[in-house]
């Protein structure tokens, strides 16, 4: 228990200080995102999430100083939501994505895709992914598994 809890703090010490200022409140937001996407339709979340595309597969250009920035807001989104108690799924972390991206004025766009899960009856898997630049912020890149049926550029 003690040996866990070192390696833990020694591994918290070398997280960098934007993801240790982050962390608390993008927990929060992630808890907020999971509490919309279960209680809001989908359309009223539609409009807020940027300028819809269609299923155009547009990535905003960034400079290198916008893809440092949006690494490490991928990376402190992906381990708050490791930590969270609740099911901080890909569509929750690509609405808290959308917001940090916006707070530091990066481009970005949010994938939605579905795909069929083989030898399950024609069963379909939804996917929710965010990118800014070459930067997949969060959810991976799901252009090989998943059809894009939905984009959202800001």
């Amino acid at each position: 228990m003690i040996r866990k809890l070192r390696k833990k703090t020694v591994s918290f010490r070398s997280v960098p200080m934007f993801i240790k200022l982050w962390l608390v409140p993008l927990w929060l937001m992630l808890g907020l995102a999971r509490m919309t996407v279960l209680l809001i339709p989908f359309r009223n979340i539609a409009s807020r999430l940027g300028r819809s595309d269609g299923t155009a597969a547009m990535i905003p250009l960034v400079t290198q100083d916008q893809r440092a920035r949006a690494l490490v807001i991928g990376r402190a989104i992906r381990l708050a939501a490791k930590y969270a108690p609740w099911n901080a799924n890909c569509f929750a972390q690509a609405i808290v994505a959308r917001i940090m991206l916006r707070f530091y004025g990066l481009p970005y766009s949010i994938f939605f895709g579905v795909s069929r899960e083989a030898g399950s009856d024609g069963k379909l898997n939804a996917h929710a992914w965010t990118a800014s630049g070459p930067v997949a912020v969060t959810g991976g890149y799901g252009f090989d598994r998943f059809t894009v049926v939905g984009t959202f550029t800001g």
